[in-house]
């Protein structure tokens, strides 16, 4: 275990994972790892992440750590990287619904404010 990680943490990369609040349900935005707000707002950026990687590991993160596979986050970054691989379309309404939750978890107080 490194030094950086807490007795109830484990983590595959730099991102560590809060084993006692997975899958909780409640996310306070400061408790969301720099690293992690940088994808997701990039996510619904002008210039969207091109590295299905990365997004892979922001939606790794919002499913440990909010609601699995129903988080809007968490889907919205697998319709990427599906879009990134396939170079087919994504779904939209996919990327309306992630605009709103991302209000109701405090990274902006209004949807047109995180484009």
């Amino acid at each position: 275990m490194s030094q950086q990680q807490r007795p109830n943490d484990i983590s595959i990369d730099d991102i560590p994972v809060d084993v006692l609040n997975t899958q909780s349900g409640e996310v306070d935005p400061a408790e969301v790892p720099e690293e992690i707000k940088s994808i997701t707002r990039g996510l619904v950026g002008e210039h969207p992440p091109t590295n299905p990687l990365v997004v892979l590991k922001a939606a790794r993160w919002w499913y440990i750590h909010r609601k699995g596979g129903t988080d809007p986050a968490f889907q919205w970054a697998i319709e990427w990287a599906r879009h990134l691989a396939t170079d087919t379309p994504s779904d939209i309404e996919r990327f309306d619904e992630l605009l709103e939750y991302l209000v109701t978890v405090g990274f902006a107080d209004e949807p047109h404010e995180l484009r």
